[in-house]
């Protein structure tokens, strides 16, 4: 059975003055455990079309799908030997899928749940995949931690896969509100911009250094929000500006790992270190810490629709959402 932790709401007079964002009701969170037949290793989350949320269930090679509603879990099987990490919802409405597993990427089709593969082009050595984000033009672009990034153009089916530069460490991946693509590099510590046209990157270095850039995501100005694994802040870059600013998690040992931005530009970030979810406020600068009762929930990705932020917890089998509205 869901179990929920609400929070009330306190009007006072200072709140009605304030921004959009502290009129809302405090978020409230609500966990289920999954409802599998066997271990999922659910990795990463991407809100469905259908009011459903998918997931990849790394540790079985299969699409979840996990309907808040009654809490009922379903398994999509994705191919032999697959080993699905990043999900994502395309324009189609359908969900893709990086699968390292098959060293292809996946599109499920909603609701019809076909599953269809794209292999990398015959040759290309394992590239461990990781994450995708759909640019501007409806392609699909990729990272491969092996030192791979790569696009499918759904239109013709064709794949492409270049060597990234600096090698091995591509992981995160966003677009932005003009359809650019940004990805960051986790073993080497920076981040890049896509040229489309090309497929070729510019690096863009962090002022931290050894921070391991993990995820990557854009606020609605096309800022690059930036989770760093091991120097445990949130970092954000400003390219028309090319500014950098950082801020140190909260807690003596933070590990960032997730990030995500909301339709109010309130950024979200997990923390390995402190086994908790934060959201920060670009505007206040503040973070609100949420807790959960279960330890190591490790929550690899955050990703959610307006209201709702989603966090898959690989730790503990465990899907929650925090309601902001």
């Amino acid at each position: 059975m869901p179990v929920a932790r609400r929070v009330l709401l306190v009007a006072t007079a200072a709140a009605a003055a304030a921004p959009h964002r502290l009129l809302q009701a405090q978020p409230r969170t609500q966990s289920w455990p999954l409802q599998a037949p066997r271990r999922t290793g659910i990795h990463d989350v991407a809100p469905a079309p259908d009011g459903g949320v998918w997931f990849t269930a790394q540790a079985s090679g299969h699409l979840g799908w996990f309907e808040p509603k009654s809490g009922r879990t379903e398994l999509v099987a994705l191919g032999s030997g697959s080993s699905p990490h990043g999900v994502i919802q395309g324009p189609d409405k359908a969900a893709w899928i990086t699968d390292s597993g098959q060293n292809a990427i996946a599109r499920v089709g909603w609701p019809d749940r076909k599953v269809q593969t794209f292999p990398l082009p015959a040759g290309t050595p394992y590239a461990n995949l990781n994450t995708c984000a759909f640019d501007g033009d409806g392609d699909l672009w990729f990272t491969g931690q092996g030192g791979f990034l790569g696009k499918v153009t759904p239109k013709t089916g064709e794949v492409s896969v270049k060597q990234a530069p600096r090698g091995r460490g591509p992981y995160g991946i966003c677009a932005t509100p003009a359809g650019d693509v940004w990805w960051c590099s986790l073993a080497g510590s920076f981040i890049a911009r896509v040229d489309r046209k090309t497929g070729d990157s510019t690096v863009v270095e962090p002022p931290t250094r050894n921070q391991g850039a993990r995820r990557v995501w854009s606020d609605s100005h096309g800022r690059i929000w930036v989770s760093e694994w091991n120097s445990g802040q949130l970092a954000v870059h400003d390219p028309r500006a090319r500014s950098w600013r950082q801020w140190k998690l909260p807690g003596s040992s933070p590990q960032a790992y997730a990030v995500y931005v909301d339709e109010h530009d309130i950024v979200w970030v997990s923390d390995f270190g402190g086994n908790a979810v934060f959201s920060f406020d670009p505007r206040s600068e503040k973070f609100e810490r949420f807790a959960f009762p279960r330890e190591a929930i490790n929550v690899r990705q955050i990703l959610g629709r307006p209201g709702e932020v989603w966090l898959p917890e690989s730790g503990t089998e465990h899907i929650s959402v925090i309601r902001t509205s």
